[in-house]
């Protein structure tokens, strides 16, 4: 793990069912992250293809498995510029589709996360919903935690990586308009809570009567704004972050006198009724 990275999260406006000028997009933008010193470069969800597909026949031809042809680009690119990436994509395994997010690095796929949680919007309507849980990939920039938009919404995700030690919580989203408090407050308050960093990464632009709201935002283990983007325009952010502060939990402001532990002041044993669906008890 490295002292400090300096991570991007890159606020595109990805085309609908235009997969190959995505995929040149994403690439350059990769090269002008690098080129600022970037480690870690992120892109929104769905980046690879857009989002608001009418059904599941219209998005077949764009999937692919991971590994797959763009992966295989996307890793090059990687090694070539000695970095790491996050991309958002349509996973194909055998007859399934998942909306996921894959993690690259210099030496090929780290690792992939498949979205839990789906709202009825876009691709989402007709995607399985992810089967792989919340795990959380060492790197060589440190421990990464994937999550996807709306998964951002519930806590316990974010918690759970945080126990298995992510220092980086990593969200690509395409939030649309109505979203706006989720950029404003939600994020903030996953990284204060878990003392994690966090990035959610979003999109701008216009689809099929959607319009997206940018608002791409970077905060580190205080919940503190590090970076944030416009709404509306083509942008990419950076921040620079500390993995390692992630990991001690103990955060003393009068030595002896006023001291908090985020993980050891937890009370598990009072939170069953957070693990039983509504109307079980």
């Amino acid at each position: 793990m490295i002292g400090k990275l300096k991570i991007a999260g890159v606020q595109m406006n990805p085309q609908l069912m235009a997969k190959a000028g995505n995929l040149r997009t994403i690439l350059q933008h990769l090269q002008t992250a690098a080129h600022a010193g970037a480690g870690l470069v992120i892109f929104p969800e769905c980046a690879l293809t857009g989002y608001c597909f009418q059904s599941l026949q219209e998005a077949i031809p764009l999937a692919e498995s991971v590994p797959g042809p763009s992966t295989q680009k996307l890793t090059e690119a990687c090694q070539s510029h000695q970095i790491h990436a996050i991309m958002g994509m349509i996973e194909k395994d055998g007859d399934r589709y998942f909306n996921a997010a894959v993690l690259a690095g210099p030496n090929g796929v780290i690792g992939k996360y498949r979205k839990m949680h789906l709202p009825f919007l876009g691709i989402d309507q007709f995607v399985n919903p992810g089967d792989l849980g919340f795990g959380v990939y060492e790197t060589s920039l440190g421990r990464i935690g994937l999550n996807i938009c709306y998964d951002g919404s519930f806590p316990e995700s974010s918690r759970i990586m945080a126990l298995h030690g992510a220092d980086l919580v990593v969200l690509p989203t395409n939030w649309p308009g109505g979203s706006e408090e989720m950029a404003e407050y939600v994020i903030n308050t996953r990284g204060l809570e878990n003392h994690i960093y966090y990035a959610a990464i979003n999109r701008v632009g216009e689809e099929r009567g959607f319009r997206f709201i940018g608002r791409s935002r970077i905060v580190d283990i205080h919940g503190r704004t590090l970076a944030q983007a416009s709404p509306d325009q083509e942008e990419i952010i950076y921040a620079e972050i500390e993995p390692a502060r992630a990991r001690d939990k103990h955060i003393v402001r009068v030595p002896g006198k006023h001291e908090i532990d985020r993980f050891k002041d937890r009370r598990p044993e009072f939170y069953s009724s957070i693990a039983k669906r509504q109307g079980t008890g």
